[in-house]
């Protein structure tokens, strides 16, 4: 166990009074912007279009406030976008001016260009418009400390999420999920990290936050340069929560206006962009099949299943996990370490994923994988688990010799308001996990204690297991179902009735081929 050392009381005093003066000061900046949310809602704007428009004008009062003493600056906004164009205007020259500026800024390059690229106003009115800069404009954020305004974003962000009719969950990983990852993975200085489907950032910024806190004053100069511009790159295919990413990313002191972005907006499976990485940890997307929508002849929708064709893969397959899973193995470096949310299909599905599941035990130490219960993520029903690899150069032989699994899924039902996963619930996890030496590694389950959730199984034990499934569980549950509230249960049965839809539709259309 590590202790901090206190070099004096006035000292501690000085200490504590920061962390609430940043707590108090966190607290009431994002309130007042989150009130201001709450407003245009009822003007018809929606709370990722509001996230997206406090984006805009944020990244311009922030470049308005490095241009001036004391940093003086040289940010590229053109003369007639800076922020002071904007709040000298009213009416509809404030309005028209801010659409003038939102298209010029995204005909600029680097990271001014990606901010604003397809960039909208979705605010209703040039009333609404002015009180939102204004309330922009009160705040000097060149002051705050990048932790100070990192938080207030990212619990704009949560808040957003959380909103599931925006759908903007998806892209949300559970924090407390996240830096339960982290703290197994013990990301180290000097390393890079990657997310090939990062969101916005939650794994990136967990893995710098740990290194910051781990590491703090030992970081030397160069260190911290390598963490801020060098350490880490993600890829995110969705333009809006590309932007907000890269924001995410800019207010916790990644990057900077003129550098180059971290992240990519591309379809990262598309092929080996050909770097190789230190750590990979990531959430890829729920949904079983990679599809691309397309408009036909007639003018109607349609959704083409995209198959991936790439010589790096162990498998041909439509399955989106399963490539994420070939696609990480080869972004790692020979001595990387992944982390990586798979749902349940990734661990016992026939075919391409018995094939991916064989090729991760042959060439990776495939060494723990957590299981994970429902009710934790934004997608209602998803039962998912992290699967724990790390790397290793080509060898004769297996490269897994033992998998750990722990069981946090039976008995443990999670709910996003009222019982909400925390980070202590995952601490007995990771205790288990044993970061700091994994050969230190006990048992919980005994035949004395059959519902221990810790349990060891060796290689021949996974390998003669039909399909080499890994889809093991050995606690017995009391009733042998699962508590679901009411609007977690409609949600299951939409699912369900979309896949019989489906299901239907696909053997009628056998059929008919078959009379034809």
């Amino acid at each position: 166990m590590r202790y901090r050392k206190v070099k004096s009381v006035k000292d501690e005093i000085e200490r504590v009074s920061f962390w609430r003066y940043k707590v108090a000061d966190t607290s009431n900046v994002g309130q007042k912007i989150w009130s201001m949310a709450t407003v245009l809602m009822g003007f018809g704007v929606g709370k990722s279009d509001y996230l997206e428009q406090i984006t805009y004008l944020l990244f311009l009062k922030m470049a308005d406030e490095y241009a001036k003493p004391p940093y003086n600056r040289s940010i590229g906004i053109p003369a007639d976008c800076v922020w002071d164009t904007l709040k000298t205007k009213s009416g509809k020259e404030l309005f028209d001016h801010y659409e003038y500026a939102l298209k010029t800024l995204a005909e600029q390059s680097g990271t001014l260009q990606q901010i604003y690229t397809g960039a909208q106003n979705k605010v209703p009115d040039p009333a609404h418009l002015a009180k939102v800069i204004s309330m922009m404009d009160s705040e000097n954020w060149s002051t705050m400390s990048s932790d100070v305004k990192g938080d207030i974003y990212e619990d704009l962000l949560e808040k957003i999420a959380a909103d599931t009719k925006s759908g903007a969950g998806q892209y949300f990983t559970p924090r407390a999920l996240i830096n339960a990852m982290v703290k197994c993975v013990r990301p180290e200085p000097d390393k890079t990290m990657a997310d090939p489907c990062c969101g916005s950032g939650g794994f990136l910024l967990a893995a710098k936050n740990y290194i910051e806190r781990e590491y703090g004053s030992r970081l030397n100069r160069n260190q911290k340069e390598f963490l801020k511009f060098q350490m880490f790159k993600g890829w995110e295919i969705v333009q809006s929560t590309y932007r907000l990413c890269l924001m995410n990313l800019f207010l916790h002191n990644i990057s900077d206006f003129d550098g180059v972005p971290p992240i990519t907006r591309a379809d990262s499976l598309i092929a080996d962009p050909g770097d190789r990485f230190d750590y990979i940890m990531t959430n890829p997307p729920f949904g079983k099949k990679s599809a691309m929508t397309f408009t036909n002849e007639q003018g109607e929708q349609e959704q083409e299943y995209l198959v991936y064709n790439r010589q790096d893969f162990w498998a041909t397959t439509s399955n989106k996990q399963l490539n994420f899973v070939q696609h990480i193995h080869t972004l790692l470096k020979t001595t990387g370490t992944a982390a990586v949310v798979v749902p349940d299909n990734v661990l016992f599905e026939g075919g391409a994923g018995e094939t991916v599941r064989k090729k991760l035990l042959e060439t990776t130490d495939l060494h723990t994988i957590l299981r994970l219960p429902t009710g934790i993520f934004y997608a209602q029903g998803v039962k998912a688990n992290v699967i724990f690899f790390d790397n290793r150069v080509a060898a004769p032989s297996h490269q897994t010799k033992e998998i750990w699994i722990y069981d946090y899924r039976t008995g443990i039902h999670h709910t996003l308001k009222k019982n909400p996963l925390r980070e202590n619930d995952l601490d007995d996890f990771v205790k288990c996990y044993k970061p700091e030496n994994r050969h230190l590694r006990t048992e919980t389950y005994s035949e004395d204690n059959p519902d221990g959730r810790w349990r060891r199984f060796t290689y021949d034990e996974i390998i003669a297991r039909d399909k080499t499934s890994l889809d093991i569980i050995w606690i017995k549950s009391g009733s042998g179902t699962d508590d679901y509230t009411l609007a977690e249960l409609l949600d299951l049965i939409k699912e369900k009735s979309a896949a019989i839809v489906t299901a239907v539709g696909n053997l009628e259309q056998l059929i008919g081929e078959v009379d034809e």
